[in-house]
């Protein structure tokens, strides 16, 4: 698990405080992983509260729009809790590295689908002057979605090969 912050870090504490909440992991936060995964929150929930406030259900363009923002930022958030919160410890048996790589790898693509659709749905001749800019709006914030998502799996990817790392490092994490 080289590359995700906290993934070989154990909790200490005081007898009897097992059952209290997790600590939110800092390291995570300041990582690539984490900032980007912040960002990528910010910037999906923008592209989709963007595209609802508009007349949106009368283009089918943006339905696509839609789903891909709203499921991917509702997925993303989720991501980014477990991770904060590191829960992915107590599911140790689930490869995360390689899960988070593969996710953020279809993001990447489907958000590079969003965009374009986005943009080319965009209609400078529009009747409502805010459906315009709330469009243009959303396309941008979906291309620097989809850019986040991409240095994601850039990193994503450093992290599921262990890159950066040594023989013996690997083997402590994977093992503890």
């Amino acid at each position: 698990y080289m590359g995700l912050p906290g993934a070989a870090r154990t909790r200490s504490g005081s007898p009897g405080s097992s059952a209290a909440l997790p600590a939110l992991d800092g390291a995570f936060l300041r990582s690539p992983l984490g900032g980007l995964m912040g960002a990528q929150a910010v910037l999906g929930l923008l592209v989709w509260a963007l595209i609802a406030d508009t007349t949106y259900h009368l283009h089918a363009a943006y339905g696509w729009v839609m789903f891909v923002s709203i499921f991917f930022w509702i997925v993303t958030v989720l991501f980014f809790v477990t991770y904060l919160l590191q829960l992915q410890l107590k599911f140790y048996v689930i490869p995360w590295p390689l899960v988070l790589m593969i996710f953020n790898a279809v993001a990447t693509v489907l958000y590079i689908t969003a965009f374009v659709t986005c943009a080319a749905a965009v209609q400078p001749t529009s009747w409502r002057q805010w459906d315009y800019n709330r469009r243009a709006a959303a396309s941008f914030f979906a291309c620097l979605a989809m850019v986040a998502y991409g240095a994601s799996t850039f990193f994503s990817f450093r992290a599921w090969k262990g890159l950066g790392s040594n023989a013996a490092t690997s083997q402590v994490t994977d093992h503890a």
